[in-house]
């Protein structure tokens, strides 16, 4: 193996540790409640379940099965109020989903450089 590619094979699996840890966040971003939900949750501070469901055809048990979700990847956070739990979005994981995104857009780039400069010579 070359001095090259054992650089960048020391380099994968931090690459790769990062997406890893970021899959979950688009996974529960990529179905389109709860990123309605999300975009809510974004726009003003803690909502209960009733609001979110409030002029909506959307059960209270499915917001609550999509939250749980959007929970468990760390991206809302409930808060209990009386017996009631109001629901917050949660800003660091999107952030390190954003990071992962970066990283990604760079090795693009840096594979389209690669690309330019042996298509010019």
């Amino acid at each position: 193996m070359s001095p090259r590619r054992s650089a960048a094979s020391r380099k994968a699996p931090l690459k790769n540790a990062s997406l890893r840890n970021s899959a979950p966040i688009f996974a529960a971003l990529g179905d389109e409640t709860r990123l309605r939900l999300v975009a809510v949750l974004c726009a003003g501070g803690a909502v209960s379940i009733a609001q979110l469901t409030s002029g909506t055809a959307i059960t209270r048990q499915a917001v609550t099965k999509h939250l749980h979700v959007l929970a468990d990847a760390g991206l809302v956070q409930h808060v209990k109020v009386g017996r009631e739990r109001q629901w917050q979005f949660e800003p660091t994981r999107l952030e390190e989903a954003r990071r992962s995104l970066d990283l990604i857009a760079r090795q693009w780039d840096q594979a389209l450089q690669k690309l330019k400069m042996a298509v010019e010579a």
